[in-house]
């Protein structure tokens, strides 16, 4: 039987806010354990049909790359669900949501180089 494996190492602060986050997988194209400034980990409870997650980011995660993240989860949520699914009307509603990410992000870097 193959196996895949997937492990992340959190580096805390003395408040146990994540000061690094490190990841590793057995199929990671590069080698080695590899930093990162967020995760976002979901995993369906079919026991309890609901939703077990796990949202980190360090604190020197900046807001913009934060709402770029955002729009890429909605984006592989979008993916998900026509790969799994093919729900037009879920898939839409995701994909609406995701320009609309978009161009609240484009909107914002405008505002941000008016004021420099």
């Amino acid at each position: 039987m193959l196996k895949s494996e997937i492990n992340f190492s959190i580096d805390l602060d003395e408040s146990r806010i994540p000061d690094k986050i490190f990841w590793d997988a057995t199929e990671n194209p590069n080698e080695g354990i590899n930093e990162t400034k967020a995760i976002f980990i979901s995993i369906w409870d079919h026991y309890h049909k609901g939703l077990l997650g796990i949202n980190l980011w360090t604190k020197d995660m900046p807001v913009d790359e934060m709402g770029h993240f955002a729009v890429d989860i909605v984006g592989n949520l979008s993916q998900m669900l026509k790969d799994s699914t093919q729900d037009p009307k879920m898939i839409s509603i995701l994909e609406d949501a995701c320009k609309q990410m978009t161009n609240h992000l484009k909107e914002q870097e405008k505002q941000d180089q008016g004021k420099n």
